[in-house]
């Protein structure tokens, strides 16, 4: 999704890239949330394990539930299956890459955060 997102021309914070090694990840996650427009939340299997460790994931989690513009995106599981893990976000406007590919799912979040601001 990263790469999709980047060849649209959006502009992405994603930790995997931008948190260097040795540096706070808790810290850097949260400039980044400060710092974005939107939080895309991919939503798998292994979230829902992330989730109930309540580790990062949870508290990153927490952050972009508390912003005005969360795009859940399923991926490998359904909606129905996060209303029993997260019943927030799931109550979000989201896509599903079950009914579309990940460039269309793409596509319409770069539609969404309009980039050309």
């Amino acid at each position: 999704m990263n790469d999709l997102l980047v060849a649209l021309d959006v502009k992405v914070w994603f930790s995997e890239v931008a948190v260097k090694l040795g540096t706070s990840l808790v810290r850097e996650i949260d400039r980044g949330l400060s710092k974005s427009r939107a939080g895309i939340v991919l939503v798998t299997p292994e979230l829902f394990t992330s989730l109930n460790a309540q580790g990062i994931a949870d508290k990153e989690l927490s952050a972009l539930l508390a912003t005005d513009l969360v795009i859940p995106v399923a991926h490998g599981t359904t909606f129905e299956a996060l209303r029993d893990v997260s019943p927030l976000l799931a109550a979000r406007s989201g896509l599903s890459t079950e009914s579309s590919s990940l460039e269309e799912v793409a596509a319409k979040i770069a539609e969404t955060v309009d980039v050309d601001d």
